[in-house]
């Protein structure tokens, strides 16, 4: 049985949706105008899944990073990393990418070849706090996570620790996240950190949260104070699940930035243009992205 609180928030927000390039929905979950983070979680895309053509994949080019983590979890399909440490990883099903942007880093994201293909992915970043949002940058990639079946789910724990399970990514502020995926009806109780905060994004089909039947579009937040959620599906679903300690630190994001101050934004962009601080990625034959002009910054905010 989950473990209802009548001071556990229960929040139904409608992801924002994109299509980039041809023919990929992107929809964005956080931030949005109801909530900017889960915890230290402060982006959250959810890409496909989606078939593309010949020389049509998902394809970004160098861009710059400081502040964050990235986070990539892939469900369907083949990325190339490059990253300016030198690092290129192919992430494949079932595996995540963790690249710590620190004081800085540039990397980009390749389709391997011009082959028609598939895409499902999740791209998240995670704020670092203040003690380490200066550390030097850092990739890693994970290709063998911990999986445990629960009543017709088969959970992938992506971060953090769930079902007596800790997952290998290095993370710096208290957090979990995890996959569940059913090819059938299914129905678990998930275990909770009452001291965080969570949200559910269903990625396929449909699932039910403690009465609350969302699709894929729909983020339910879940607030403080429940030691466990019940998830249910009457036919094939997936779903994604994170939470958090409430992150402290009040944060700015800017383009491809997480900082605190505007001057620090507008430094970094003028730092990228104009190919200073940050270093360059090898071997990539895809065009360097421009930051956009952050002289109105200030009038934003």
């Amino acid at each position: 049985m989950s473990d209802h609180k009548t001071d556990s928030v229960l929040e139904r927000i409608t992801a924002n949706s994109a299509e980039v390039g041809k023919g990929f929905t992107v929809r964005r979950a956080i931030p949005t105008k109801a909530r900017r983070m889960v915890g230290a979680w402060c982006f959250l895309d959810h890409v496909g899944p989606a078939n593309f053509d010949r020389g049509n994949g998902m394809n970004v080019g160098p861009h710059p990073h400081i502040g964050l983590q990235t986070f990539t979890w892939v469900i369907e399909g083949e990325i190339l990393h490059r990253d300016s440490l030198g690092y290129e990883q192919i992430i494949r099903p079932g595996q995540v990418n963790l690249m710590t942007a620190g004081n800085g880093i540039t990397h980009a994201e390749e389709s391997l070849n011009d082959d028609a293909g598939r895409i499902h992915i999740t791209q998240l970043w995670i704020a670092l706090p203040e003690a380490e949002r200066h550390r030097e940058p850092d990739f890693k990639h994970y290709p063998d996570l911990p999986i445990i079946n629960n009543g017709g789910f088969k959970i992938t724990l992506l971060a953090g620790t769930a079902f007596n399970l800790t997952a290998p990514a290095q993370v710096y502020t208290p957090l979990v996240g995890m996959d569940l995926k059913s090819e059938n009806a299914a129905k678990t109780d998930v275990p909770l950190n009452p001291d965080f905060e969570h949200a559910v994004l269903c990625l396929d089909g449909a699932v039910e949260i403690e009465g609350e039947l969302i699709e894929p579009g729909t983020l339910l937040y879940i607030g403080p104070g429940r030691h466990s959620v019940s998830i249910t599906c009457n036919k094939a679903a997936q779903a994604l699940l994170i939470g958090g300690k409430p992150f402290e630190e009040n944060i700015l994001m800017w383009w491809n930035f997480v900082a605190r101050t505007p001057e620090e934004v507008i430094r970094a962009a003028e730092a990228w243009n104009k190919h200073q601080h940050f270093s360059e990625v090898k071997n990539s034959p895809l065009k360097r992205l421009v930051a956009p002009d952050p002289s109105g910054l200030h009038l934003k905010i």
